[in-house]
């Protein structure tokens, strides 16, 4: 189901088990609080993040009877899927008790997250909801109420561009607006300009990554524009971020693993890590040799004086994907 439907079910009752899922974390990061808030589970809730997942801990608290003698509340945070077999244990002991809940924030696609679904199901107990970014109108609204519950004085204009700064995360936005209510006064878009920083550069890794992954990229290109940033900005971030695909490319092809300590000098987070690697292995080295060459006639053509860069640029990097 989706959030509208999901609101109209809370109204009635409260599903013990709940997969949330999709493009907007703000959203299930605010339907976790609601849960654990509603359920006044703060001090007697287990939450599993990530690798801390363990099922055999995770089915020993949903099997006894909450210490504190109220509820059990099990928040899973997961970007890898959990087995079927496990999670229908799981939700059948939500099932059993009354008194316990599940709440599966699953951080994966929504592809993988369809062979969760199943084990959500209203025969089950269950319930999966399904979130989409939010746009313009509908991020302003909820940023709207959160600045009523603050107390911050900030007008619907002001509201629209911060959303633009930071790439309609709403998460983002959120927290900056408990940092702005600090001041005390109204805050208007020149403040926004002055006190936050702009999340351009978390776009354009995300921009590479989709462009690797053969995913649209018209959209962020336009909004990485409206950010400020400019031509040569992308182009040198792209060149770089095909220098580390190389990177992660032949360093498997020899080791058979990946390493970005060895590879780049630093670790990266695991996820980002095998991410990267994921890309890079699908790439043919032949493939990769066509796109440095494409690069660099674009970045002469791109310096040429009177050339349209925008157009340019575009058609730089969509050509670049058909190489991939």
């Amino acid at each position: 189901m989706y959030q509208r439907e999901f609101e109209q079910r809370l109204t009635k009752e409260m599903p013990h088990s709940v997969l949330m899922f999709g493009e907007n974390d703000y959203m299930i990061e605010y339907y976790a609080d609601y849960y654990k808030k509603k359920l006044d589970a703060s001090d007697s809730m287990l939450t599993l993040y990530h690798e801390e997942y363990n099922f055999e801990q995770a089915k020993g608290y949903l099997s006894q009877s909450s210490l504190f003698g109220g509820i059990n509340f099990l928040l899973i945070r997961k970007e890898k899927k959990i087995p079927k077999k496990e999670l229908d244990i799981l939700i059948e002991l939500t099932k059993k008790n009354s008194d316990n809940y599940l709440f599966f924030a699953f951080g994966g696609s929504a592809a993988d997250a369809r062979g969760l679904q199943s084990s959500f199901t209203d025969k089950k107990g269950g319930v999966w909801v399904r979130f989409f970014e939010a746009n313009i109108r509908d991020g302003v609204a909820m940023l709207t109420q959160k600045a009523q519950t603050i107390g911050l004085d900030i007008d619907h204009y002001a509201l629209s561009h911060l959303m633009t700064v930071l790439n309609n995360n709403l998460a983002l936005c959120s927290n900056e607006l408990s940092k702005l209510a600090i001041l005390g006064t109204k805050v208007e878009s020149r403040d926004i300009d002055r006190l936050v920083y702009s999340t351009a550069p978390l776009a354009i890794e995300q921009l590479l990554i989709d462009l690797f992954a053969r995913k649209p990229i018209t959209d962020t290109i336009s909004k990485l524009l409206e950010l400020g940033e400019d031509e040569f900005s992308i182009l040198r971030s792209t060149q770089f971020f095909v220098n580390q695909m190389f990177l992660f490319h032949a360093y498997i092809r020899i080791h058979g693993q990946p390493d970005s300590k060895a590879i780049l000098g630093y670790k990266l987070p695991r996820h980002i890590e095998e991410q990267k690697a994921s890309l890079a292995l699908k790439v043919r080295t032949a493939s990769l040799l066509k796109i440095y060459e494409h690069l660099l006639e674009s970045e002469l053509r791109i310096k040429k004086p009177g050339c349209d860069k925008e157009s340019l640029l575009y058609g730089t990097l969509v050509k670049l994907q058909s190489y991939l």
